[in-house]
């Protein structure tokens, strides 16, 4: 069975301590989640499996946000997640190689809008392991997503956060339900 290793949203504006929406900074440089994907992700490309990044993003004007959603509308007013930008970018923490695959969403899940669903198809995969930000938010939807496309879905617990204890145990609890929640330890066994 192939596999996808696929990181969400580990991008400067959230990420790096100087991001706008820096709100998870601290709890991923203390739990070294960039490090710990990094291993991961290396340990992936070691047993031929597919890398793929994610990251939200939005054009300078932002005409991709709505002004309905709750979550992005910030993103205009604070001039946030713009592509061509520092903030827009993976961080440089991040280590990606040639071959990984890189995506742009608009919207929390990795699947709506892009092209992630036609390129794990065409290169035949059928498990995903998934880290990043928010665990609540980007991890949780893509991983009902994937569930519901038949896919077989890893959370890998320790590469993945969320604002508070509480919004990370909530979340892990209602993923426990569709996927199957491995510490990284325990996926590189």
């Amino acid at each position: 069975m192939r596999s996808a290793i696929i990181t969400l949203d580990l991008i400067n504006e959230i990420c790096h301590k100087k991001g706008k929406l820096a709100q998870y900074a601290d709890r991923i440089e203390n739990k070294a989640i960039l490090n710990k994907v990094n291993q991961l992700t290396a340990w992936g490309r070691a047993r031929d499996m597919l890398i793929c990044h994610v990251r939200v993003g939005f054009s300078a004007d932002h005409k991709e946000v709505s002004s309905a959603s709750p979550l992005f509308s910030g993103a205009k007013v604070n001039n946030a997640l713009v592509l061509n930008s520092w903030g827009g970018a993976f961080c440089e923490a991040l280590n990606r190689e040639m071959g990984d695959v890189e995506i742009v969403k608009h919207r929390v899940s990795a699947f709506y809008g892009t092209d992630l669903d036609l390129i794990l198809r065409a290169n035949h995969i059928e498990q995903l392991i998934l880290t990043g930000v928010s665990t609540n938010n980007a991890v949780e939807l893509t991983a009902r997503e994937a569930h519901d496309r038949d896919y077989r879905v890893t959370v890998a617990t320790d590469l993945c956060e969320a604002l508070t204890d509480e919004e990370q145990e909530a979340s892990l609890t209602f993923l426990s339900r569709i996927t199957k929640l491995v510490a990284l330890k325990e996926i590189m066994e």
